[in-house]
């Protein structure tokens, strides 16, 4: 999954909604949606798309469908700490996403957007039996997303929306090469307004 074109999306609709802008439109029927709204991923284009409410109906099944929607559940999990350094994943702000094709991928963000790795199937199949919780993540539509940065420690099955819009947080608060003194206090209110729902 590539996080560009759903990073633009959240981006430009924050800037539209500051300056007044026409609200967001379903992607699929061109409906208005209302600031929270559902998201489909589309897994022939590999990103997010805005779907209203009777579009999302349309895909409400348990986010593992085999067409080329799958509604983005809205579940949020926090979980106890997972040992993610055994997947070899070189940051401590990160989200993994299992793949319908048996892959796992690790995007982590930065000022220019996610950066992507491959995860060892192996190594994630032998963290799910560790941390049985990760085997029921939904393929492309859950992940698992750490912050292990300054000390933290925050793990949580969320839908990948969740995660682009931690993405969005941290390119929309980067100053300078490091960052600046914006973009963790940012991260960590990201986190703090987290809250678990089924």
């Amino acid at each position: 999954m590539t996080a560009q074109g759903a990073l633009a999306r959240l981006i430009r609709s924050s800037a539209d909604r500051a300056a007044g802008a026409e609200a967001e439109r379903c992607d699929l029927c061109a409906a208005q949606v209302p600031e929270e709204h559902a998201h489909l991923y589309d897994t022939t284009e590999q990103q997010l798309t805005c779907a209203c409410g009777a579009c999302a109906v349309l895909f409400a099944d348990d986010g593992a469908g085999d067409g080329r929607y799958r509604l983005v559940p809205r579940r949020r999990v926090r979980l106890p700490e997972v040992d993610t350094e055994v997947l070899g994943v070189p940051v401590g702000l990160v989200f993994f996403v299992p793949r319908a094709d048996g892959t796992v991928t690790a995007e982590g963000p930065s000022p220019a957007g996610a950066m992507r790795w491959e995860v060892d199937p192996a190594a994630w199949r032998r963290l799910a039996e560790a941390q049985p919780q990760l085997a029921s993540l939904r393929p492309d539509v859950e992940a698992l997303l750490v912050n292990t940065v300054h000390g933290l420690r925050h793990h949580w099955i969320v839908p990948v929306d969740d995660c682009f819009r931690m993405v969005a947080v941290v390119r929309g608060a980067w100053r300078g090469l490091s960052g600046g003194g914006r973009v963790w206090p940012a991260v960590e209110r990201f986190f703090e307004d987290l809250t678990e729902r089924p």
